[in-house]
């Protein structure tokens, strides 16, 4: 669906209520496991395995996202992507997103059309047959879009961060470092705030490119959540602040450490570390025959002082923790 002409993009404070939900709900299309979709009180989706997957995540401007780099597109595919993930990460098939959006009454209605689209084509991309089924509209001044994200195991068990166990392989499937390098790129070529710099694609190379759509557009390998839980995977979960952070919280879950393997890890293998948001799929496997898409980067040991260890040396504080992390961010 276009969008709308400039002459005819009100500010949301100069519609009703109805008229946006309309807008928003002519941009989506039944989820496959839909029985009663938008319209209702609620929604009602078939669970056909008798369990349903649930994950929340919210993204808030400032901290998660910057209006001058995101555009309405941009930020729907980001928040359906990170919440797909999640779901992919317990093995299960993304059935539904219900989205629940704080917006400021000078918003426009075109940015909310975009938004919706975004949503649409990120659940066509990664999750095809998932969905907006639901959601809830309110005023805010600071711009909030919250996801929550459904899914079915399909008859297979669920697959959590415990379940770890020493001499098992260490394994990914997607990228990691490049979102973080995207990252760097936006704060040091761009700027938001009085006197913004908005993101210029035509300035940066194929590869900045690249890290910058990485970044604003997460590509999460959301259909191996299932192949790996029915390949066996013993533990996993997604990456999303970053591989030795997350890896110490699968390490503390299952009580084990795990060791990762510097060589493993690409040409900047320290990026990788460090970096998050590209939402790949960390594993544990017990043999070395891997699933296709999942590559080894460790082993788990057995538990040590350190729940990290890269190349044998423990791995400090790295990743994204939005509290310690915020003076930064918001700098």
């Amino acid at each position: 669906m276009p969008s709308r002409a400039a002459s005819d993009d009100p500010r949301l404070g100069d519609v009703s209520e109805g008229t946006i939900l309309r807008s928003i709900l002519s941009r989506t299309k039944p989820a496959t496991a839909t029985i009663i979709g938008p319209g209702d009180d609620a929604a009602l989706i078939a669970a056909p395995s008798g369990a349903v997957v649930a994950t929340t995540d919210t993204l808030v401007h400032g901290p998660d996202f910057r209006l001058a780099w995101s555009s309405g597109f941009d930020l729907g595919w980001k928040a359906a992507a990170v919440n797909l993930a999640d779901v992919a990460a317990m093995g299960a098939t993304p059935t539904g997103l219900l989205v629940a959006l704080a917006v400021p009454r000078d918003l426009r209605l075109s940015f909310v059309e975009q938004l919706a689209d975004g949503l649409h084509a990120a659940c066509d991309a990664l999750a095809p047959g998932c969905a907006v089924v639901g959601g809830d509209l309110t005023v805010s001044d600071v711009l909030t879009v919250a996801v929550t994200a459904l899914g079915d195991l399909g008859g297979v068990r669920a697959v959590t961060r415990s379940g770890a166990r020493a001499g098992e392989v260490v394994a990914v499937a997607g990228e990691m470092g490049l979102a973080a390098q995207g990252l760097g790129v936006l704060f040091g070529r761009f700027r938001d705030g009085e006197t913004p710099i908005p993101v210029d694609a035509a300035v940066l190379t194929s590869q900045e490119r690249a890290a910058v759509d990485a970044q604003l557009r997460p590509v999460p390998p959301i259909g191996l959540g299932p192949v790996a839980a029915v390949a066996g995977a013993t533990a996993m979960m997604d990456v999303s602040d970053g591989l030795a952070l997350d890896a110490g919280r699968m390490a503390d879950a299952s009580d084990v450490t795990i060791s990762l393997d510097r060589a493993a890890l690409g040409i900047h293998p320290d990026r990788a570390l460090a970096g998050g948001e590209d939402h790949a799929l960390l594993a544990t496997f017990p043999s070395d025959s891997l699933p296709p898409g999942f590559r080894a980067i460790g082993r788990v040991i057995a538990r040590t002082e350190h729940p990290v260890l890269y190349d044998g040396e423990p791995v400090g504080p790295l990743g994204w923790d939005p509290y310690r992390d915020w003076d930064a961010a918001a700098g």
